[in-house]
């Protein structure tokens, strides 16, 4: 099947269709689509599916869309469906585009200040405890859709001096996982496909699509008999 990918990143269709390699995926700018969607949900659900029926809208085929960010339980699970357009504690969401690195800093700077601002103390997988979310819709029409959501599960670093890793993007280096003594961007691809966020999502999602385009097939079955 050939499926759209809500997303103008060409290094997350890499990872999808790692994971998905029975499909093929195009994202809008392989078609020369200018897809630049307002997200403007209260939940990565919403964004997510906002995303997906806004190009499903466009193509008319299959499409998957997910939204995706990091959420620090000490910051109330900031900061969640802003990760992309974070900016410290300071400034205003969005309020100017910042490089990774530089969000990366400020969110340990913020942390930082929070655990001395309230005096805390305890372990640093309790204090600087952090998850991703990725939340994925498949949008197969106008009455078909799929939708699931994943987490994982680490903390982040204290010091910016400390990120580690080449592999990944956005805050891997600063998150940290002590099961695997890894930061997320340390992980092998087939590490990170097994265990992260996206990775999970898209095995929940994988049986769903295969059970679409079963009925799909079906129906086309029947039509030609008749």
């Amino acid at each position: 099947m050939e499926i759209f990918l809500a997303s103008g990143n060409a290094h997350k269709k890499i990872e999808i269709q790692e994971l998905f390699p029975e499909h093929t995926f195009l994202i809008p700018k392989d078609r020369g689509i200018t897809f630049d969607p307002e997200e403007n949900g209260n939940s990565f659900f919403e964004n997510s599916l906002i995303k997906a029926k806004e190009l499903w809208e466009i193509v008319h085929q299959p499409v998957i869309a997910d939204d995706s960010g990091i959420c620090v339980s000490i910051l109330h699970n900031r900061p969640g469906i802003f990760s992309a357009r974070y900016c410290g504690k300071d400034a205003e969401i969005g309020s100017m585009p910042l490089s990774s690195g530089e969000q990366n800093r400020l969110l340990i700077e913020e942390i930082n200040y929070t655990i001395r601002s309230q005096r805390l103390k305890g372990p640093a997988e309790t204090l600087r405890r952090c998850f991703y979310v990725c939340s994925m819709v498949f949008y197969y029409n106008d009455f078909k859709y799929a939708s699931v959501q994943e987490t994982m599960e680490g903390y982040v670093i204290s010091d910016i001096n400390q990120q580690r890793g080449k592999g990944g993007f956005g805050y891997d280096p600063i998150v940290f996982l002590p099961a695997y003594e890894k930061t997320v961007a340390e992980l092998t691809p087939d590490e990170k496909n097994r265990i992260s966020h996206r990775g999970k999502a898209c095995a929940l999602l994988k049986p769903l699509i295969q059970l679409t385009e079963k009925s799909s097939e079906d129906r086309q079955i029947i039509s030609n008999n008749y």
